[in-house]
């Protein structure tokens, strides 16, 4: 017999096992010497009034027994495998649809045209501090996708995807932190997320499965409706029985080759606003009612939305002492992301804070690409405005309301750098209205929200892929057997965690149709 409990726990207690058995003991009115088998599932911090860690606590008469780890399940070498699937992407829907290839005895061939996680960094410096972008090595290309510098949260309300256990504990079990299986708001950081990745990328290549970088997909050959094989930009051509398609949102050539295949891609919703970046403390400040941060807690975070004639106003991947770094992925784009290391220690807070677009929101709502065409001119819009570079355009919260140019900028911590610029003007109608009025409506949620001290930086736009390659009741798409698109980029995650779900989905659906056909 089991049965779950909640216990309130002081933060500086939150680690305090003794502490912890004191309180189950006090709810259940038990000695300690006879407290039953307990294991906590879920830690989650309530800031509304006094700040306490709510732990979800499962308790049992009998020990608690521990699955045998994933890794341990990999079958031992699948490299002579009769069946292989080819995916296109190393983010965390290709990675680990090639980790469940291994536990279903496929052997995955993994291309990504970017590089290996530890060369990106490289490039990373070219974009921040030359203002180069490398248009295949960039913070959205190259081994372990789009989040592995742009913090690696791993939240996700996409329950019913898959299993989030599972996710968790191959990452834990490729060297993440225990923590983030309990966790209400699991965080790796983006200075471990890399490590992890480099140890998931042994476990495919011990086990038989293959990865090669650098091999952009320029052509997929598809014959009477079949998927044959991939062919990449150095001439190799890479045939399997199946292909997973998980190139992530920014994959813009990739949708182009689809519809270049006649088959069939359709719009859909995104959003896309700009970045605000407060001083940490103010959030601290504002979110645990005190006038700084009491010991023991971490930098505190906020998540606001609201709904403006039925469009969506929202924060998006808010990053507690983060940083906001550039993620265009091609020459003459200005785009944001934000990112927190580990320790969340930066002296700023940002967050993504936009607005949902639709395609009803365009005269040829039918085109597949009219939202991405539309996220695409606002991201060159906004380089062309500046002088060539990735400063980015920017203003004060303050001025940003009442649409005047900031004669100042306060201290950011975009690399880059920033340039005042009427923020305000830039960015479509479409956008502003319904952002200025929303920030209005946070304003009142958050106690010095808007000041000053805050920074409007355009554009946050890849919050979503703008286009969804639709699939069938086998997850394959409709126009070809064997293709399964998958992750971000085909409109079915968003997210570290969602997008690993959607890989595995992916690769179960692909042993499904090797072994039946």
């Amino acid at each position: 017999m089991s049965r779950i409990i909640e216990v309130a726990i002081n933060p500086s207690d939150q680690n305090q096992d003794l502490v912890i058995s004191q309180k189950i003991a006090e709810i259940l009115d038990l000695p300690l010497a006879q407290l039953p088998y307990f294991r906590i599932l879920k830690k989650s911090l309530d800031a509304r009034k006094a700040p306490m860690y709510r732990l979800r606590i499962e308790l049992s008469d009998t020990p608690f027994i521990d699955q045998p780890a994933y890794k341990s399940r990999f079958k031992d070498d699948v490299s002579n495998s009769e069946k292989s699937v080819v995916i296109i992407g190393a983010g965390p829907a290709g990675y680990f649809a090639a980790l469940e290839c291994l536990l279903l005895g496929i052997k995955p061939i993994v291309l990504d045209r970017g590089k290996a996680v530890q060369d990106r960094r490289r490039d990373l410096r070219l974009i921040q501090q030359f203002h180069t972008v490398p248009p295949d090595s960039n913070y959205c290309y190259g081994e372990g996708g789009a989040g592995t510098y742009s913090d690696g949260k791993l939240y996700t309300r996409s329950v019913k995807r898959g299993d989030i256990y599972k996710v968790l504990s191959l990452l834990v079990e490729h060297g993440a932190t225990s923590e983030i299986m309990i966790d209400a708001h699991p965080h790796i950081g983006s200075n471990h997320l890399p490590k992890v990745i480099e140890t998931i990328r042994e476990s495919i290549l011990q086990h038989g499965g293959e990865i090669h970088f650098g091999q952009r997909v320029v052509d997929i050959e598809i014959k009477h409706q079949i998927f044959k094989s991939v062919i990449t930009q150095s001439g190799s051509q890479f045939v399997a029985d199946a292909c997973i398609l998980a190139t992530g949102h920014s994959s813009r050539d990739i949708f182009r080759l689809l519809a270049d295949k006649n088959l069939v891609m359709e719009a859909k919703s995104f959003a896309l606003g700009v970045r605000i970046e407060h001083p940490q403390e103010i959030v601290d400040s504002a979110q645990y009612h005190t006038p700084s941060r009491p010991e023991h807690l971490p930098p505190a975070s906020y998540s606001m939305a609201c709904t403006l004639d039925e469009r969506g106003v929202f924060s998006f991947c808010m990053c507690p002492g983060g940083l906001m770094v550039p993620a265009a992925t091609s020459p003459g784009e200005i785009v944001l992301n934000g990112m927190s290391l580990s320790r969340r220690d930066s002296r700023y807070a940002n967050s993504g804070t936009v607005v949902s677009v639709h395609p009803t929101d365009f005269d040829n709502s039918s085109d597949p690409f009219c939202t991405l065409n539309f996220q695409q001119s606002v991201e060159q819009n906004i380089f062309n405005a500046g002088d060539g570079s990735q400063k980015a355009p920017a203003q004060r919260l303050t001025d940003f309301m009442t649409g005047r140019v900031s004669a100042s900028l306060p201290e950011s911590s975009y690399i880059p750098g920033l340039w005042s610029a009427p923020v305000h003007d830039l960015l479509p109608k479409l956008i502003i209205e319904p952002l200025q009025s929303g920030i209005k409506i946070f304003a009142k949620k958050m106690k010095g929200y808007l000041t000053e001290e805050a920074v409007v930086v355009a554009t946050e736009s890849r919050t979503s892929s703008p286009i969804r390659i639709p699939r069938n009741s086998l997850s394959m798409h409709p126009q070809c057997i064997g293709l399964f698109p998958c992750g971000e980029g085909a409109g079915y995650a968003g997210g570290i965690v969602s997008a690993a779900m959607d890989g595995q989905h992916c690769a179960e659906a692909a042993f499904h149709y090797l072994t039946t056909n």
